[in-house]
């Protein structure tokens, strides 16, 4: 991983902070896919981010804040993800197709990330869940404004496709087969399409 060159090197200290936290980050997730959650020491994050202790400590007060921080790292690319699925034009499959699209190749390109964000979560604590579980209800709320759904049994038709998304993409990202994740999309759209026939 790199690191910034010793002595001058013209960046602002938020710059400086920035990449640190970035690099612990992807650190982190890295030494995760390895070892997991729990058995990640702070001090396998700092080796591998090339940072001190003490940076370490000035950034997060422990392992699960960094973590939490790390977790709004990579729910980033999603929210503008889900953005982009609530601007687009078409009809609402075709958005969906296009949002979907952009999930699993954001997932497949960062696998790290994509595994801190949907596999890890799961061992680092109740505060990490729950901030899964808000992450979750944006999802639903994005699809349910792309299908209308106006009435409980639309609402939970999001609910259940964005439950087969989630699943599958958890499966192939725990198995270390991001490159299966292009597969789902024809049949997670025709799955959407079932749904939501009129």
């Amino acid at each position: 991983m790199a690191t910034l060159p010793r002595g001058r090197h013209g960046l602002s200290r938020a710059e400086v902070a920035a990449d640190q936290r970035e690099r612990m980050f992807r650190a982190l997730a890295a030494a995760m896919t390895e070892r997991g959650y729990v058995a990640t020491p702070v001090a396998e994050i700092i080796r591998r981010a090339g940072v001190s202790r003490e940076t370490f400590y000035q950034h997060f007060g422990s392992k699960q804040e960094c973590f939490i921080a790390a977790y709004a790292w990579a729910t980033d690319a999603l929210r503008t993800g889900f953005a982009a699925g609530i601007a687009g034009s078409g009809t609402p499959l075709d958005r969906f197709s296009d949002l979907l699209g952009r999930y699993l190749a954001a997932l497949a390109e960062d696998p790290g990330r994509a595994r801190l964000f949907l596999v890890e979560v799961y061992a680092a604590g109740p505060e990490a869940m729950r901030r899964r579980v808000e992450v979750q209800r944006e999802a639903a709320a994005v699809l349910a404004e792309i299908f209308s759904a106006d009435d409980a049994q639309a609402q939970f038709a999001c609910e259940a496709l964005l439950a087969a998304v989630v699943q599958m993409v958890t499966t192939r990202i725990t198995l270390d087969e991001p490159a299966s994740l292009a597969g789902l999309h024809r049949p997670l759209v025709a799955l959407a399409a079932s749904l939501f026939s009129s």
